[in-house]
């Protein structure tokens, strides 16, 4: 787990609360995750965020090869989620036919508008087209499926994906607008799986001054509810990521961070390690 936090960081910019005013004891960086393939010395991200250049160091620690990434997947065209790409430009990086795996809208996006455009003519980047639920083979032993997900779409679709290991699996859905707008049951989704990464963004909707109707995202209140009735087990493979800064279970106010953990649920930690093998 190389990040926890929604688009803009933590403390975010501009916030005079309690919450971004309070001592900060650790480094947070924008939700991504890294895959790992320890047998062919190969690493993956899914999503390049602000903090790439940061998280791509935290990923040598694992593997050494002549590549600084082998390959990037990308959920959608929001800020925290694509924008990391900049680092491998001609002002930083100058990378080298690095793949970034994206849908059909993401690419055109990508290839259309600038800066990102000068990414693809200059080959610092090389996109590679992926489609719902077709599977991507990384390895033998390791496989990436993308599947959309209904989310606010103004440049791109928006994609999760479910990753394969040898005996395990992962979810990974860090933007959503509502569960029961999904084609698919959460529920479900969650019980294919070992380990599901998803959605935390707001913890009920009323923490943030917004009209929350122009940015839905399932609450972590709303998610404990419909998994409530599931066996501990279930609830114990749920880690919330992508967690908005006004979201009390990243400060622990009124011991909301307890309360959850309590109920069996998890909160994503940066350096979390998920096995696969």
């Amino acid at each position: 787990m190389l990040g926890i936090i929604q688009d803009a960081g933590f403390p975010h910019i501009g916030c005079q609360r309690d919450c971004c005013n309070s001592d900060i004891t650790q480094e947070y960086y924008v939700s991504s995750l890294g895959l790992i393939d320890k047998k062919n010395q190969k690493r993956y991200l899914f999503d390049a965020t602000p903090d790439l250049s940061k998280q791509i160091r935290e990923l040598e620690v694992f593997s050494k090869n002549k590549k600084i990434i082998d390959g990037i997947f990308l959920t959608h065209a929001h800020m925290g989620h694509y924008s990391g790409l900049m680092y491998l430009g001609r002002e930083a990086l100058g990378a080298k036919n690095i793949d970034v795996y994206v849908m059909e809208r993401m690419n055109n996006y990508l290839k259309n508008n600038g800066p990102w455009s000068q990414l693809v003519e200059l080959n610092n980047i090389l996109l590679n087209k992926i489609y719902n639920y077709k599977p991507i083979d990384i390895s033998k032993n390791i496989k990436v499926i993308p599947f959309t997900v209904p989310h606010r779409d103004e440049f791109s679709e928006t994609v999760g994906y479910k990753i394969i290991g040898k005996s395990k699996s992962i979810l990974f859905i860090p933007d959503i607008d509502k569960w029961n707008q999904w084609e698919k049951s959460i529920i479900n989704e969650v019980k294919l799986v070992d380990f599901a990464l998803i959605d935390g963004t707001f913890y009920n909707g009323t923490e943030l001054d917004r009209d929350m109707s122009k940015i839905p995202h399932p609450s972590v209140e709303e998610t404990i509810e419909l998994f409530l009735n599931q066996p501990a087990s279930e609830r114990n493979k749920i880690y919330f990521i992508h967690i908005n800064h006004t979201n009390p279970i990243l400060t622990d106010k009124n011991n909301i961070l307890k309360n959850v953990i309590s109920l069996g649920f998890n909160i994503a930690k940066r350096g979390m390690k998920f096995y696969l093998d």
